[in-house]
């Protein structure tokens, strides 16, 4: 079973967690006053601000990496089975509205190389919504999904062509609860690497969505050293978010990996490393 305030569930437990506690800082009278004038998704506040020069207001160093031995799936399996006692840092969108969520689910796809590796995906420039931008595979539940984890395997499949018989599912954090009026539960699972693919996945991404995908060093991300606090204004106040720059050996090119997808990181990090 799973302890603690940011406790865990397991493959068979209901997705129920919900909680206000989050990131944001705005002052809650002013949130009374005015609530349309912050109901900003993070897709909303891309398009007002470029987060890649928001001004860094904190990053890390002096927290523990997780330790190497601590990301090996022996060690991944053994934490999601008996999880530590651990608080995640950010439970969601502080900005959220009251009423009812609509579940969705993220696959975190753990990828088990020599060192091993997360999957991530860079979404379409043209597409309406979150153009663009760095996530993990998954989105809105339907009908028809048995659970958050059915749901993540499904989007997954969809989205960059991963064979939902190749992942082994290791657990859930705690859901997540964006603005835009989704809870989203992250689903963490391992994919074993092949003979043939020692270089990337053999993965057949959907194009009308999907304009990459790559993969970052675990240990990078799970390195609070690279995890930024970047701050923007908003009316009257500010507010934070998480991100984790990365630029692979040998490239210029740097990808952003900013909001939802940075803070559910932060969480996993928060639960390897307690």
């Amino acid at each position: 079973m799973a302890r603690g305030h940011g406790a865990l569930r397991s493959k068979a437990s209901e997705v129920s967690t919900k909680s206000k506690a989050g990131l944001f800082r705005l002052p809650q009278n002013r949130l009374l006053r005015k609530p349309r004038r912050f109901l900003l998704s993070w897709w909303t506040m891309s398009i007002l601000f470029d987060p890649q020069t928001a001004p860094v207001v904190a990053q890390d160093h002096h927290l523990p990496h997780v330790p190497q031995d601590r990301l090996t799936y022996p060690a991944l399996v053994q934490r999601f089975a008996q999880p530590p006692q651990w608080q995640p840092d950010v439970m969601g969108d502080r900005m959220v509205p009251d009423g009812p969520r609509v579940a969705a689910s993220v696959l975190v796809p753990l990828v088990m190389r020599e060192q091993p590796t997360v999957l991530l995906t860079q979404r379409q420039p043209h597409l309406k919504a979150h153009a663009g931008q760095i996530s993990f595979p998954g989105g809105r539940s339907e009908p028809s999904d048995a659970d958050a984890i059915h749901t993540a395997l499904r989007e997954a499949q969809e989205e960059v062509g991963l064979n939902p018989d190749r992942v082994r599912i290791l657990g859930t954090l705690p859901s997540y609860n964006t603005i835009s009026g989704f809870m989203v539960t992250p689903v963490v699972g391992v994919i074993d690497v092949t003979s043939d693919e020692r270089a990337e996945l053999s993965l057949q991404p959907d194009p009308g969505e999907v304009a990459e995908v790559f993969e970052v060093p675990l240990e990078f991300l799970m390195n609070p050293g690279h995890h930024q606090r970047r701050s923007v204004p908003v009316p009257g106040s500010s507010v934070e978010f998480y991100a984790m720059p990365w630029t692979p050996p040998g490239l210029a090119r740097e990808y952003f990996i900013w909001g939802a997808t940075a803070a559910m990181l932060r969480n996993l990090y928060r639960f390897l490393s307690a």
